[in-house]
């Protein structure tokens, strides 16, 4: 079966992750032991994860809820966080209707934060899935991202010992950049900025991940318009697996889709 089609924050370095791959300064709330609390919440009107439709083309809402410690010291600014993020899904006779993802890290910021250095552990879970379909995983993940002030760029590396739906060792490359527009200034209250990626997604068996062969190529390249807090994303994202090779669906084909997301 291929990945949720024919039924892998946060959204990590998935539709809309070049946005905010490198860090930015998010609203928060002070939390215990000196860390902050956040929370977001978003609707989309199609969850795609890394270029598949994880909604049968459906629209989907989204929300996270996270913590991070303070700094180590400010001579080693590291710090340690955990995240839990959901979205609804549609797998077709596969009983999970519901995706909840958890996610420990430790994040390295320097240079003015302008250097960003992130690695992480995330468990995926599909709540009520059959046990047959194995679709829980987990996934080990390294990002590293420098701002340049004209355009953001986040390298990512993923590695599962054995991906979803038991199609073996997973690996997942993607590249991602962000283009902040401050010459577009219509309002104060407003901001924008381009953003694209592309990636590579290795399943070690390519048979039970429903895959011709074994990896594929995702992209998307979207913009995002923050008006007074509130992210309005629009994306255009695809991969080069074609309909027939997408249990002859649309899952995996090219397509618009948008986003209104908050953080608090």
């Amino acid at each position: 079966m291929l990945r949720k089609i024919a039924t892998a924050t946060a959204g990590i370095l998935t539709l809309f992750a070049a946005a905010t791959a490198q860090a930015e300064d998010k609203p928060t709330w002070t939390g215990p032991f000196g860390g902050t609390f956040n929370a977001s919440f978003a609707f989309v009107t199609d969850y795609s994860y890394r270029g598949i439709s994880q909604t049968q083309r459906g629209v989907a809402g989204q929300m996270g809820f996270g913590y991070e410690t303070p700094a180590v010291s400010e001579k080693v600014p590291l710090t340690g966080y955990l995240q839990a993020w959901g979205s609804n899904v549609n797998f077709p006779n596969s009983g999970a209707s519901f995706e909840l993802d958890t996610i420990v890290g430790a994040r390295y910021k320097a240079l003015n934060d302008k250097l960003l250095i992130d690695a992480s552990f995330m468990r995926y879970n599909y709540p009520g899935a059959a046990q047959d379909t194995f679709f829980d995983f987990n996934e080990w993940g390294l990002l590293v991202g420098y701002d340049f002030d004209v355009v953001a760029l986040t390298a990512g590396l993923h590695y599962s010992p054995n991906f979803f739906g038991n199609s073996g060792v997973g690996w997942y490359k993607q590249l991602l950049a962000t283009v902040p527009l401050p010459f577009v200034k219509l309002n104060d209250n407003l901001a924008f900025k381009l953003f694209g990626s592309i990636g590579n997604q290795y399943v070690e068996k390519n048979a039970n991940y429903g895959i011709p062969n074994n990896d594929y190529w995702d992209w998307q390249l979207g913009l995002t318009m923050t008006a007074f807090t509130v992210d309005f994303s629009v994306a255009y994202t695809g991969t080069n697996i074609s309909s027939q090779d997408c249990g002859n669906t649309q899952n995996c084909a090219s397509r618009v889709i948008f986003m209104v997301s908050k953080t608090f």
